[in-house]
């Protein structure tokens, strides 16, 4: 059987990684990430990605074209290609997220420990 099939909540609870990249198929890609408190995955466009993110644990604020709305545990969120739109932890606590883009939107099997890994890579 070709596919991913795993508890990935749990993945992402015990993910400490800023970015890691679980499984690519052709057509998407499934991603858990890691935001500590104060931190943010960074403003950003994707041109020809649509991106589903699902919130495991802690709580932020969505940036969608410059409207804030607030994030937290078990919120699930699209983000249509060509929206600008950043993710901010105003928790205490990490905030966990699951995530899928489509197409791919990084090399199988990225690993990015931090944001400042990820934004070196350019990403």
């Amino acid at each position: 059987m070709k596919g991913y099939i795993h508890d990935v909540s749990d993945k992402a609870r015990e993910n400490t990684y800023f970015r890691q990249v679980l499984e690519t198929g052709e057509h998407t890609q499934l991603v858990v990430m890691s935001i500590p408190a104060g931190g943010e995955i960074g403003e950003e466009t994707h041109g020809d990605n649509d991106q589903v993110l699902y919130f495991v644990s802690g709580e932020g604020k969505a940036i969608f074209n410059g409207e804030e709305v607030k994030i937290s545990k078990d919120d699930v969120v699209l983000v249509n290609a060509g929206t600008k739109h950043n993710f901010i932890n105003t928790g205490k606590d990490d905030l966990k997220i699951i995530t899928a883009y489509s197409p791919p939107h990084h090399p199988p099997g990225t690993i990015h420990k931090t944001k400042a890994e990820a934004d070196a890579a350019g990403y």
